[in-house]
């Protein structure tokens, strides 16, 4: 992989979009440039879960001038992220089309433990090294990321469903503030966190940390009006506040110090949130970090050109859960990449991602036999599609499961759910004939092949005399010509159709 002396992550929270740049030098990776736009895109989801209008043009306004920002960086050096909003938005797919377009790059949909494991990353990297266990506490707009972990490893993971942004909205409307009102939201948050409490609360690490806008805000409140004189936040310092808050009935009236307009709307929201994480936890004090999720973007990012892809361990973990036969994938994926080639010669040499996606999928392609043989290639595909993959975004998931679906048996499924732009068939075939061809699951001596695709006209040749000698194979292949023509492709072999001749003239003798 090339190294890029220049690196830049966006995060398309649900509060805010912050765009960071950054240079590398040797493995540290110092910040150059720093963009923050307080979009809101969470508060323009509406009753059916759509983002409206006007939200979607300030939101594709911000990334133009991101855009800007980034011009002239190579797509591998800039990765960006969509977080809670998107994940739940069922207009999401159109909205991430043009934000693209107004972007300049692609940009991808995580998970929120993938949320929370890039979190980790970001603010392990901005703290003083130890080998005593944090908890890490990071409220986004739409989602609350909880991680315990030691030094730049996060060892528990998790993602729950409230942020500053939608307990905002739904308990403190217009700002106003009530006793009663912030008794819901936190006993709200205190049902979200219940399911993990015995995991998460105090005993199971020696550190709390806040990160991201939410707890930097409130510290900086706390710190600023006297509140609290720790540096950080305690409980005590957050009961003051939260009783200031209810004396003054309204955000905006409250006079706060520190606390900067845009962070206004969605302050009270957060609190109820930070209040409930203390309660339950049990946290009698926790100092705020400033690395967060941009950060660990960064990092990731820099890992994948330095030979530490997360994705890579997480799909050679999946291997060993699975029982993967290893030399089988190793077969299967040298095939399928030698096939891929040919068949795309039009396109060039194939780039990383190509790489990539053909190794991961032949390594996994076999993981649902552990569930079972029948149909196992289902198995595969529902493993990959929705277990937690770490380093990989949803898209990217969703990608691999259809090509690990599509490795064998019908096509029909495939071609009718998925839009014709969406596949690489190059990329189908390839790992479906090395699949087929490997299907002794032994070192075999293959014949010569060469094989070319023009459009929906696919050609594969091989040695007559071979597939006179593997009659199974030969079989195969003429079921796979079949299932093409079924979605409207031409595979011919001309050496399967001498062999077929001879076999009738054969059989008429």
């Amino acid at each position: 992989m090339p190294d890029f002396p220049t690196l830049a992550a966006v995060d398309l929270g649900t509060n805010s979009f912050h765009c960071q740049v950054a240079r590398v030098f040797g493995d540290q990776v110092y910040p150059l440039d720093s963009l923050r736009e307080p979009v809101r895109l969470g508060a323009g989801l509406d009753k059916d879960k759509r983002i409206d209008d006007e939200t979607q043009e300030r939101a594709l306004a911000c990334l133009k001038r991101f855009g800007e920002r980034l011009r002239g960086l190579d797509k591998r050096a800039v990765r960006a992220v969509g977080t809670n909003t998107l994940r739940v938005a069922k207009n999401a797919a159109g909205f991430l089309r043009r934000a693209q377009a107004a972007l300049g790059f692609p940009i991808e949909v995580v998970a929120g433990r993938e949320e929370a494991r890039l979190i980790y990353i970001g603010v392990s990297h901005s703290l003083p090294a130890s080998r005593e266990k944090r908890l890490v506490v990071d409220i986004g707009g739409g989602s609350t990321e909880l991680i315990i972990g030691t030094g730049h490893r996060p060892l528990r993971l998790e993602s729950l469903f409230m942020g500053c942004v939608s307990y905002s909205l739904r308990y403190f409307e217009d700002g106003r503030i009530s006793k009663g009102a912030m008794k819901k939201a936190e006993l709200a948050a205190r049902n979200e966190l219940q399911p993990i409490v015995a995991r998460f609360a105090r005993g199971n690490w020696q550190h709390a940390v806040g990160s991201s806008g939410t707890v930097r805000a409130l510290a900086d409140v706390l710190q600023l009006n006297g509140f609290d004189e720790s540096g950080g936040v305690t409980p005590a310092g957050l009961d003051r506040l939260r009783s200031h808050l209810i004396k003054a009935g309204d955000v905006g009236k409250a006079d706060l110090a520190g606390l900067k307009p845009d962070r206004v709307p969605v302050f009270p929201g957060g609190l109820a949130i930070l209040n409930a994480v203390f309660s339950e936890l049990d946290i009698e004090s926790m100092g705020v970090a400033e690395g967060a999720m941009r950060q660990g973007v960064l990092y990731d990012l820099f890992g994948r050109f330095h030979h530490k892809d997360m994705r890579d361990v997480t799909v050679a973990q999946f291997m060993q859960r699975y029982h993967v036969d290893a030399l089988q994938a190793q077969r299967v994926g040298a095939l399928a990449f030698t096939l891929y080639r040919m068949l795309a010669t039009e396109s060039g040499e194939p780039d990383e991602d190509v790489v990539h996606q053909i190794a991961w999928a032949s390594k996994l392609h076999e993981i649902g036999i552990s569930v079972a043989f029948s149909g196992y290639h289902k198995h595969s595909a529902y493993i990959v599609g929705n277990a937690d993959m770490p380093g990989f975004s949803r898209d990217e998931q969703s990608k691999l499961a259809l090509l690990v679906q599509a490795h064998r048996r019908s096509l029909n499924k495939m071609a009718k759910d998925v839009e014709e732009h969406d596949v690489d068939w190059d990329m189908v075939l390839a790992l479906r004939l090395a699949a087929l061809f490997h299907r002794s699951r032994a070192d075999i001596a293959l014949p010569a092949l060469q094989a070319k695709r023009q459009g929906r006209k696919i050609r594969l040749s091989l040695g007559s005399a071979w597939l006179a000698r593997n009659t199974l194979t030969a079989t195969a292949l003429s079921d796979e010509i079949r299932e093409w023509d079924k979605i409207g492709f031409e595979l011919k072999i001309p050496e399967l159709d001498e062999l077929e001749s001879e076999n009738e003239l054969a059989l008429a003798s």
